[in-house]
């Protein structure tokens, strides 16, 4: 018998029916890793770093199991529809590619892929979590759970999750220790199958700069363990905010419409170079202070933290348009910002961009901690809600201690917003009417954007 080398085999792989061609090619190039585990599992949970193969893992177990198995019905659920449809079944590692000739529709604007055999994969956002009320499946690729926002997606979808003899899952992710991820990864009665792996065991199919890049930013950092070698980090002892404090009831709303005060707060870098610190910028108001009728007492208001747009490698005339931009969008009230780097050119840049933003400056003449302590307290209060995808901000309020170094911008950001918000406005009634943020946004065309 001749043996075949890869490359050999490769290239005989031409002479196969166009359909099978994509799934002879993956069987040959995958890793060892990326082989489905023998067993009786339900669940395989494949937690890696950035960049190992998880998207590609995820479509080639789903196209294989659709197109071996045929007229079966399957599900696609990723933290947004947009991540669904553009990553996981467009994307250049995504389920068209492995799929090749076997597709016979894709219904882009319904979110559903048809096999010329007859079986179906249908799109789910996890932040629709009641759609996935219904819909029965043979198995689902849930893609990035660490990043959904509603846990009630996972449990719909495994209620949905009853044709066949033995419906299975695969999850693709970068972890986080929410409640879930946490849940999944600790089982160990044999029906959740854990695979971790590292974003360097793909080296040979990514950029020798970019590996360079992260591992001299990010080697042994918090972030770097958690996002390149994929650990399920806890909570930092010592650190004023905790990742708990997230799953809470009402943490993540909707944009409030009923805002009494909003404030963009802007923490400049010195610098503009690609290794400088992030400008942090973020936007946040409060909700007027009510008097509550049946328990007979003042409701404490609340704060909402409605973005953030911080970024690195930003000039000042850069990171000052972005945040004039988030102060119309948001219709602030006036934007903050410290001074105790800029001096006065973050006023002078900020007026060239507009001459009539509202601008207040603060400088920092105590501790980070001491200024970062009542706001940290506002959240343990359950008084602080987040809208929107704000992860990255998250992750850097419970990755910083007292003792650390380092200058987490979009921390000091959102500290310098939230105390603004909680110094009340002269001449304005404990009981102002509130303003209202709902108004047309002024077209930013006109103030030079």
């Amino acid at each position: 018998m001749t043996v075949l080398t890869r490359g050999e085999a490769l290239e005989r792989v031409s002479a196969l029916p166009t359909e099978a061609q994509a799934r002879v090619r993956w069987n040959l190039q995958r890793r060892p890793s990326q082989i489905p585990p023998d067993g009786d599992w339900s669940t395989w949970l494949i937690m890696a770093g950035r960049g190992w193969g998880k998207t590609r893992v995820g479509a080639e177990w789903l196209a294989e199991q659709a197109y071996t198995c045929a007229g079966t019905r399957w599900a696609i659920v990723a933290a947004t529809f947009a991540d669904a449809r553009d990553t996981c079944v467009e994307g250049q590692s995504g389920l068209l590619h492995a799929l090749g000739g076997a597709v016979a529709a894709w219904n882009r604007s319904l979110g559903e892929v048809i096999l010329h055999n007859g079986s179906r994969i249908k799109l789910f956002s996890a932040e629709e979590p009641e759609r996935l009320r219904g819909p029965q499946f043979v198995g689902a690729w849930c893609d990035e759970l660490a990043a959904w926002n509603y846990p009630a997606a996972w449990d719909q979808l495994q209620f949905g999750l009853r044709l066949g003899d033995h419906p299975r899952t695969v999850v693709t992710t970068t972890p986080r220790p929410t409640p879930l991820m946490v849940a999944l990864a600790s089982r160990d009665d044999g029906t959740v199958i854990l695979t971790r792996g590292s974003t360097f065991e793909n080296e040979k199919n990514l950029a020798p700069s970019a590996l360079r890049e992260l591992r001299e930013r990010y080697e042994g950092t918090r972030l770097g363990r958690q996002e390149l070698y994929a650990e399920l980090l806890s909570d930092l002892p010592g650190a004023l905010w905790q990742r708990t404090w997230w799953d809470q009831p009402k943490f993540r709303v909707s944009m409030p419409s009923d805002l009494e005060r909003v404030v963009t707060a802007i923490d400049p870098a010195v610098t503009s170079s690609e290794d400088a610190d992030e400008t942090g910028i973020v936007s946040a108001g409060t909700s007027p202070a009510r008097w509550c009728p049946e328990c007979q007492e003042v409701d404490a208001p609340h704060f909402f933290v409605l973005a953030d747009d911080s970024g690195r490698g930003l000039t000042p005339e850069q990171w000052c348009r972005r945040a004039v931009g988030a102060y119309y969008e948001h219709r602030a009230d006036r934007v903050v910002a410290e001074v105790n780097n800029g001096g006065d050119l973050v006023e002078a840049v900020l007026r060239q961009v507009d001459r009539d933003v509202a601008y207040r400056k603060v400088n920092a003449t105590r501790g980070k901690a001491v200024r970062a302590g009542p706001v940290a307290a506002l959240y343990e209060q359950r008084r602080v809600h987040h809208v929107g995808d704000l992860s990255r901000l998250e992750d850097q309020l419970v990755s910083w201690t007292p003792e650390a170094p380092g200058s987490p911008d979009r921390m000091d950001a959102l500290v310098w917003a939230l105390t603004d918000l909680m110094e009340r406005p002269r001449g304005r009634g404990e009981f102002a009417s509130p303003v209202s943020h709902s108004l047309p946004k002024p077209p930013l065309q006109s103030r030079g954007f």
